[in-house]
């Protein structure tokens, strides 16, 4: 079975300079740290290529004349090389662990910041899944490349350099020689890089994949349970976790090809330089100077140096290209549009009375489907406002327009004369609560939960809002009562516990403006009408705006607006509304049947 998730994303591998030259301003703070390693790194190499030296200095010189002092002096500052490389070393990664991830912290907290500023319509429009990935993903993918893989590139071009200057100080004709299989081993880098590059490519397509489902699988463990489609599911993830391991494996045979084949050359390399030195030994050379016992091992030491760093080298440009796709796609999400932003010099929202004015409000979400056409109320403070009519009449965008969830097209929405445009998002949210239909617990106490809106409020403010809406009998109950921990969208409660909870939650913000968007859609009947009680004592003197189909929630607002296709057609209290015998009192009638 084909699904959603079989299909990859779309990475485009190639290496933007562009995007390494922001990667770089996440380093800049840590340019001093960086400096010092790379000081470090180079100071390693370059002890590290002193060893090879002085083994032939011990085999030429101290061996042949019997020169104990020499050979123990040699002996020793090889010791004490090998420890100061090792110390340094140390170091070195030390400070470049702490510098990854330092900045992997810092790309982090700007994607959540990012993800957190983003419009509502980004998150519908793709996988959570796949936003996952970017933000532990994608940004883990960094850490190797920022700890080392930078200090190293260094580090490799500089030892290549000192290296090649060795080889070419102790024997040219030598040198020649030992770089003789460098076309060979490029030619069989370059053929393979690209195959290489693609399997790892494709592996990290299908994990994507795979996390993607995963994370779609446990939001939406209850509704799989209940429609039995266990077997179904586990058969998608089967398939997943199967083309998941023979990409990975697929990858890792590329891998198991080439490395053998370096190793391999890197072997006739170093053949082709002792058969050349035996040949040469005793013999004068293009330097006038014979080939010793003491050159031959020197230059075998100094060949594997010389390989490894053209290695490394090729696997950082490998690591940049797709650690580079990654970064693309981080910057693609830091990029993306906010729709909603203050302007410049928006102002913060005073305290405020409530009265709220649509004036010729008209909006769409996609361009030539208007969902809202020429909405115009004007709402005095303390008036209680319900919203009723079908499925998709547009009741929901009203006050998610309040909100400023979303702009309007044309026209304007003001509280206390003042446009929503010209304030602040966040102060006008701390005045405006919202108990959606769709309540979101977190992963805390209840306690916490109902604190949420309000990190200053009391113990005892919770508690009496959760007397407020009946919660409080029902949390009092449970083992821990209000220190319950809750997992993710209140796991263990009922549906209708975790909107009174929500419910709670509202009412201890103290909004000056209240939006109901069918808050007790999922409270039985009973439970109702003693969360009516509490909300009649809340929405006295205070705006209020109900969306509802219980008659009961709102036959006792001021005012009632039946919205079908985006227009307010009938507006009016209840009698009023049942006496018109409009399209409300077809659906009271209908509500009454």
């Amino acid at each position: 079975m084909r699904n959603k998730f079989d299909a990859d994303e779309e990475i485009e591998q190639k290496l933007n300079p562009h995007i390494i030259m922001r990667l770089f301003n996440w380093i800049k703070p840590y340019k001093g740290k960086m400096i010092l390693s790379c000081v470090i790194m180079l100071l390693a190499s370059a002890i590290s290529l002193v060893s090879p030296y002085l083994i032939r200095m011990a085999i030429d010189e101290a061996i042949p004349n019997e020169n104990i002092r020499l050979l123990v002096i040699l002996s020793v500052i090889l010791l004490l090389s090998t420890l100061v490389v090792r110390i340094l070393l140390a170091q070195k990664l030390k400070i470049m662990t702490r510098v990854a991830q330092r900045i992997i912290v810092t790309i982090r907290k700007d994607v959540f910041t990012k993800l957190q500023s983003l419009p509502f319509n980004y998150f519908d429009s793709r996988p959570h899944g796949k936003i996952l990935i970017r933000v532990v993903n994608y940004v883990n993918s960094l850490s190797d490349l920022l700890s080392n893989g930078i200090i190293q590139l260094i580090s490799d071009l500089f030892t290549l350099i000192v290296i090649i200057c060795f080889m070419v100080a102790i024997d040219p004709k030598l040198t020649l020689v030992a770089m003789a299989v460098l076309p060979v081993l490029l030619i069989v880098l370059i053929s393979m890089k690209k195959k290489q590059h693609e399997a790892w490519k494709q592996e990290s397509y299908k994990r994507s994949n795979l996390t993607a489902y995963l994370s779609e699988s446990l939001n939406g463990m209850k509704v799989t349970q209940s429609f039995a489609r266990e077997d179904v599911n586990q058969g998608i993830f089967n398939g997943l976790c199967d083309i998941c391991k023979k990409v990975w494996i697929r990858a890792v045979n590329i891998n198991n090809i080439i490395w053998p084949v370096v190793d391999n050359l890197s072997t006739l390399g170093v053949a082709l330089v002792y058969m050349a030195g035996i040949k040469w030994i005793g013999e004068s050379t293009g330097t006038g100077v014979g080939v010793t016992v003491g050159t031959l091992v020197a230059f075998a030491g100094y060949i594997w140096r010389f390989w490894q760093p053209i290695q490394n080298l090729g696997n950082f440009y490998n690591s940049m290209v797709t650690t580079g796709a990654y970064v693309e796609r981080i910057f693609e999400l830091l990029d993306e549009p906010e729709d909603i932003t203050d302007k410049e010099n928006a102002i913060e929202l005073p305290p405020i009375r409530g009265h709220v004015n649509f004036d010729h409000v008209n909006f769409s979400y996609e361009e030539g489907h208007p969902i809202l056409k020429d909405v115009d109320f004007d709402i005095k403070p303390g008036m209680t406002v319900a919203i009723v009519g079908p499925t998709g009449a547009g009741k929901t965008t009203i006050v998610n327009l309040l909100t400023r969830f979303y702009n309007p097209d044309n026209g304007q929405i003001l509280i206390d004369g003042l446009d929503l445009q010209d304030l602040q998002i966040k102060s006008v949210r701390k005045q405006v609560g919202v108990m959606l239909q769709d309540s979101f617990l977190f992963s805390g106490t209840i306690m916490d939960n109902i604190r949420y809106g309000r990190l200053d409020a009391t113990d005892e403010e919770c508690i009496e809002a959760a007397k407020t809406v009946q919660a409080h009998e029902f949390i009092t109950a449970l083992p821990d009562g209000y220190n319950t921990m809750l997992t993710a969208n209140g796991g263990g409660l009922s549906q209708g516990q975790r909107q009174i909870i929500s419910f709670a939650r509202v009412l201890l913000s103290d909004p000056r403006i209240l939006i109901l968007d069918e808050a007790t859609s999922s409270v039985d009947t009973q439970t109702e009408k003693l969360v009516q009680i509490g909300l009649n004592k809340l929405l006295k003197n205070r705006t209020s705006f109900i969306i509802a189909h219980r008659l009961s929630t709102i036959r006792n607002a001021d005012v009632i607006f039946y919205v079908e296709h985006g227009v307010i057609k009938e507006r009016g209290n209840h009698q009023q509304l049942i006496d018109l015998k409009g399209e409300y009192y077809k659906m009271c009638t209908k509500v009454n049947k």
